[in-house]
């Protein structure tokens, strides 16, 4: 990976492999929060040289632990310092908007020794478009600096108006401190001996009131840790006796816990770190849905924060219309002073559509009838924005078309320049209508008029499910290839379809959209040698004009595309073909660090001999850790539907596993435990505790 990334709620850091910040850093390097840089350079050395890497450790995200020991030091050719004499331990964590790192140092060499240990810090309060070289602009200026006993703070005013600073603050009496950044400490070491310092450093933005006195490194320690401990207690448990899969599902709840944000309506997964932190549309919503049989809460924190900045206005500038969900919120300098468009920006086709389908699962799962009430202006808003602006020439299909100058070209979730391609080659044109859009459209219509229905709304019942009828009939019409058996990925600005493979039908699987006979030539396709790689469903067909293994998005290996695949195959009965999707994703995960599935990875087969990196991918990613959680969906077959108090199970094993236990699984207002035991061919389910008052329905 060749970086080392931690966060907690909205700050994070993103360092090399010795845990320094190197000035001028390829990858963007820095100290983050709210899309400015407060951090742009952490140096240690002892005796002015840098120390030697033993071991780097960021297995847990929000704790990471750095090993080093010092190089050979002399002096006018006398050895001062015999190399590997010091362990140098940096323990860093992140807790109430504050990052704690403790360097710790202990003397391995037989007798005392003396050094001088110093840091050199700066900031440059740089936007996060600017830092990755997306962008340039007007911008403001370092105004000073000062230092206050055991503080030096780095001062900055903004072209937005806004004050920045970071304060970096020491528990150790500092040999020397320069305006330049250089802070050093003395050490004397006996045989054995060990001695600490402690550096606080906290960014601040406009006029928050300044710390006089921050929370001690260990109970800022123990505050965070309970924090995890909390989640834990709300987590659904999940043991299995297959360890590629448990140390999978384990990372995913912990890559999903360190990426919760808060931005005061409640916690909801940000896309993925290290430089989509932020509020996301798209990926928070498939997260969050990803996450449901896990902690449903986060649903709902998902929900009602999109729904805090849903479209009100015709902007063209932020591809905004009334009742759009948005795509990407920013906070920082550039976005602040409408040099960007992110504030937030709504260039997404699929969001609006994903809000609704959220809503009516969440609901399914929970029985929560009051977020309907909460959020009902927002839900017309959507359904009004899906019928007005999102089908724009009134066909019945919601297309996409930028209007942004600096929007997005594509505003599905392939959403590369060269993702619609025709099977000639050409690149689709604007308006596009996607096929998994429509998919999304149709399970949100009829999840809502179950809902309204259940709700004594029997005419906007009705009316929903004849919008969806009629989407249904139009669709199979316009989108499938009868001389391919397949769906197209898209009908471009001349109606005309965009015959490309591509997975993109797959999630309409999920829809419940699809006519038996249909449905089963989709899965075959998904399921065949030039759709599967052996290690998951690529996006793209092998042998497609556009097709390139190595692509972003036409050809490569999406695992939060083969999760919603899953759940559309789960949904639809066809477990078997879930199972080989699965293996194939728990094979690949093996081979990357932390046995973490990355966001993507290329879509070579299994003649590469192992899966292939793709060059750049966020790690850990929101809907790529999630992946995890929905196999735990899928083996369960499990479909809880509040309207009708029943839980659905359908469950199946991998091969290789002969139990899995679920507990305190959040349904309804109560839990549900069970165990699915292998009994040969037939699985037999176990119930343990069932405080849903639902049904338990087996198939």
């Amino acid at each position: 990976m060749g970086y080392r990334v931690i966060k907690e709620n909205d700050v994070f850091l993103l360092t090399d492999e010795k845990g320094n910040i190197p000035k001028h850093h390829p990858y963007g390097l820095g100290l983050y929060t709210k899309d400015t840089r407060f951090l742009s350079e952490f140096a240690l050395r002892i005796n002015g040289k840098e120390p030697i890497l033993l071991s780097s450790d960021a297995a847990e995200n929000y704790v990471a632990t750095i090993l080093l020991t010092n190089p050979p030091i002399e002096k006018n050719g006398e050895i001062v310092l015999w190399r590997e004499s010091v362990e140098i331990e940096r323990k860093r964590f992140i807790y109430d908007e504050v990052l704690y790192e403790t360097i710790k140092l202990k003397n391995y060499f037989p007798k005392s020794v003396e050094f001088e240990l110093s840091v050199h810090v700066d900031a440059d309060f740089a936007d996060m478009f600017i830092v990755r070289g997306f962008q340039t602009g007007n911008v403001g200026m370092r105004v000073g600096q000062t230092i206050e006993g055991n503080a030096l703070t780095f001062h900055y005013e903004g072209a937005d108006g806004i004050k920045r600073a970071t304060k970096i603050i020491w528990d150790r009496q500092a040999k020397s401190v320069s305006e330049k950044g250089e802070i050093a400490f003395s050490f004397s070491l006996g045989h054995a001996e060990e001695q600490a310092v402690t550096l606080m450093i906290h960014p601040q933005i406009g006029n928050e009131a300044e710390r006089e006195m921050m929370m001690d490194c260990d109970a800022a320690l123990d505050q965070l840790k309970s924090s995890y401990m909390d989640w834990e207690k709300q987590i659904t448990k999940i043991t299995t006796d297959y360890e590629p899969l448990q140390r999978l599902v384990d990372r995913g709840i912990n890559d999903l816990r360190v990426l919760l944000t808060d931005l005061g309506y409640g916690q909801f997964p940000v896309a993925g770190l290290p430089w989509f932190g932020v509020p996301f549309g798209r990926d928070s919503l498939i997260a969050a849905l990803q996450m449901l049989p896990f902690n449903p809460k986060v649903a709902k924190g998902t929900l009602v924060t999109m729904a805090q900045y849903q479209g009100k206005r015709l902007d063209h500038w932020r591809d905004e219309q009334p009742g759009k969900i948005m795509h990407e919120l920013r906070f920082g300098e550039l976005a602040n002073t409408n040099q960007i468009p992110f504030t937030p920006y709504y260039g997404t086709i699929d969001a609006t559509p994903l809000f609704l389908v959220l809503l009516t699962e969440y609901v399914k799962w929970t029985g929560d009838n009051g977020i309907v009430c909460q959020l009902r202006e927002h839900i017309d808003a959507a359904l009004e924005w899906i019928d007005q602006y999102g089908d724009r020439d009134g066909d019945g299909f919601v297309e996409y078309h930028q209007e942004s100058s600096k929007g997005i070209a594509n505003q599905g979730w392939k959403d590369s320049g060269d993702s619609i391609v025709h099977r000639n080659g050409e690149y689709a044109k604007s308006p596009i209508a996607l096929v998994e859009v429509q998919g999304y459209v149709y399970q949100a219509k009829m999840g809502l008029a179950d809902i309204f229905e259940q709700m004594n709304e029997p005419e906007r019942a009705a009316e929903l499910r004849h919008q969806a009828k009629e989407l249904k009939e139009k669709f199979d019409k316009a989108f499938w290839m009868e001389d391919v058996q397949f769906y197209a990925i898209a009908l471009d600005g001349e109606k005309q379809q965009v015959g490309t493979i591509t997975s993109n039908p797959g999630h309409v699987l999920f829809a419940d959209m699809l006519d038996k006979d249909r449905c089963n030539a989709v899965i075959d396709m998904l399921l065949s040698a030039k759709m599967f790689s052996g290690y998951g469903i690529r996006t793209m067909a092998e042998g497609e004009a556009g097709y390139n293994p190595m692509s972003y998005h036409d050809g490569s290996v999406w695992p939060h595309d083969n999760s919603l695949i899953l759940l559309g195959l789960s949904k639809v009965g066809k477990q078997d073909a879930a199972l080989v999707v699965m293996n194939g994703l728990i094979e690949a995960a093996a081979h990357f660090e932390y046995n973490r599935l990355p966001e993507l990875f290329c879509g070579y087969g299994r003649s590469a001999g192992k899966p292939v990196k793709y060059p750049v991918a966020c790690s850990p990613q929101a809907w790529a850790a999630g992946t995890p959680l929905v196999f735990i969906q899928t083996l369960l077959g499990l479909f809880p539907n509040s309207l009708r108090k029943e839980i659905r199970l359908s469950p199946i094993l991998l091969d290789s596993m002969k139990f899995l236990k679920v507990e305190n699984m959040a349904i309804g207002e109560g839990r549900l435990s069970l165990t699915v035991i292998r009994q040969g061919e037939d699985m037999k389910v176990e119930i343990h505790e069932n405080t849903t008052g639902y049904d338990v329905i087996v198939s």
